[in-house]
C-alpha cells in the first residue's frame, strides 16, 4: 500500500475542486497545477512573464512547507494558453532555476482566463 500525505498551505491558492495542493509520497512531492492567482489578493497579472513569476513563487511556497526549494524540482509541466508566448515565459522561468534544470514539458492548453499553469515533481531531502 502506498502512503500519501496531502500538503496544504495558506501561501498558495486554495483548491477550487476535489484535489490537493500537493501530495507527498515517500521522498517525492507532487503539486497540483497552479495558476497565477496571488494567494493573498486573488489578483492575476496581465503579462505571461508576471504570471509565470507568480506561479513559481506559489510553487516555492508549497515546496517550503516541506523544506524544499525549486532546486529540488525534478520535472515541471507547463501549460501556456498561447505557445507564441513561449520566449517571454521561458525568460521569466529561467530566473527561478539553476543548473541542472528540471526536465520540462511545455504544451499549449485551453486555460480559463489565465496565460500559464505549472505543476512540478520534487524530491525531498531526507
Amino acid at each position: 500500500m502506498t502512503h500519501k500525505e496531502a500538503l496544504r498551505t495558506e501561501n498558495a491558492p486554495q483548491p477550487a475542486g476535489p484535489y490537493s495542493q500537493a501530495i507527498v509520497s515517500g521522498d517525492l512531492l507532487f503539486t497540483a497545477g497552479f495558476g497565477p492567482q496571488d494567494p493573498a489578493t486573488g489578483e492575476v497579472a496581465e503579462s505571461v512573464a508576471e504570471q509565470t513569476r507568480q506561479v513559481l513563487r506559489t510553487l516555492q511556497a508549497v515546496l517550503a512547507e516541506r523544506g524544499a526549494t525549486l532546486d529540488d524540482a525534478l520535472k515541471t509541466t507547463v501549460h501556456l494558453a498561447d505557445l507564441a508566448d513561449f520566449q517571454e515565459f521561458n525568460e521569466a522561468y529561467r530566473e527561478f532555476f539553476s543548473e541542472p534544470f528540471p526536465v520540462r514539458t511545455t504544451v499549449g492548453s485551453q486555460l480559463a482566463n489565465i496565460l500559464v499553469e505549472i505543476d512540478l515533481v520534487a524530491r525531498l531531502k531526507s
